[in-house]
């Protein structure tokens, strides 16, 4: 190795390291912030305290909002790959009249800021009678994820190799199963990718929310936007760090059950 690539992968290593800190910082500051002892958030936290952690988890009204985030964001997921893995099968291997333009309008909610489908969908939820409910936080959440389900699966079967059907088939293996045996196993790390996306995007959403929420039917987030209008204290940040460790718990759980570099890395 000479010594210009020594610097090189020096210098790339040492800018991996920089946006990993640059990343990471925010998340640390949370953490700290939510065991400080003051009334107010300080960072260097003064103090060690769990008093905001207990507050938040003996208040039984943000139980019910994180209760009810979750299930919105598994919901919503649920629906979005029943819809998108055979929408994704359709748009990637029919020949079918305008599949370009189908493609389109499974992707277009990435392009549509979230509080314009969330005003669209309490005009349309308001008309079929069933505004400020679950049902219609829990169709616009689907409608939301649903683009990062159809673009991964999309991604992923870009990538297969469909001999391999062919193969199952010939070997006598029906539709059913070779989907099933050869496919799905196949393209599980873009359908495991999607669904994380999914449910990181339905659970961090306050816009779309936001619209079709009521005193009794809070997200999370929607909860902790409307809190911090007038009281601006380390419950936040012991709430905020608990949905971090959550998050944690979910990636290392993923990377021991499947590994996360199957999920990230691409196919070949």
């Amino acid at each position: 190795m000479t010594g210009a690539e020594r610097i090189g992968r020096a210098v790339l290593s040492a800018t991996c390291w920089a946006t990993v800190a640059y990343l990471m910082l925010p998340l640390a500051v949370i953490v700290a912030t939510s065991f400080t002892a003051t009334s107010y958030l300080s960072f260097p936290p003064q103090g060690l305290t769990l008093e905001w952690y207990v507050k938040f988890l003996t208040d039984t009204s943000y139980l019910q909002s994180i209760a009810l985030s979750a299930e919105l964001a598994v919901g919503a997921t649920a629906i979005a790959l029943a819809l998108g893995l055979p929408a994704a099968l359709v748009l990637a291997r029919a020949d079918i009249p305008g599949s370009r333009t189908i493609g389109a309008l499974f992707l277009s909610p990435l392009v549509l800021p979230p509080i314009v489908i969330g005003a669209a969908l309490l005009q349309y939820a308001s008309a079929l009678g069933f505004a400020r409910s679950f049902l219609a936080l829990l169709v616009g959440h689907t409608v939301l994820v649903i683009p990062y389900i159809v673009r991964t699966l999309l991604a992923a079967l870009a990538g297969f190799d469909r001999s391999l059907e062919e193969a199952a088939q010939d070997l006598g293996a029906t539709r059913l199963e070779t989907f099933f045996l050869v496919t799905l196993p196949n393209i599980k790390p873009g359908l495991i990718a999607g669904a994380l996306f999914a449910a990181i995007i339905s659970w961090i959403n306050v816009e779309l929310s936001i619209f079709n929420t009521t005193a009794s039917l809070l997200p999370i987030p929607v909860k902790l936007f409307n809190y911090i209008q007038y009281s601006v204290d380390p419950m936040i940040a012991a709430v905020s760090a608990t949905t971090i460790y959550a998050a944690v718990i979910v990636v290392v759980t993923l990377d021991l059950l499947v590994g996360i570099d199957k999920v990230a890395a691409p196919r070949r």
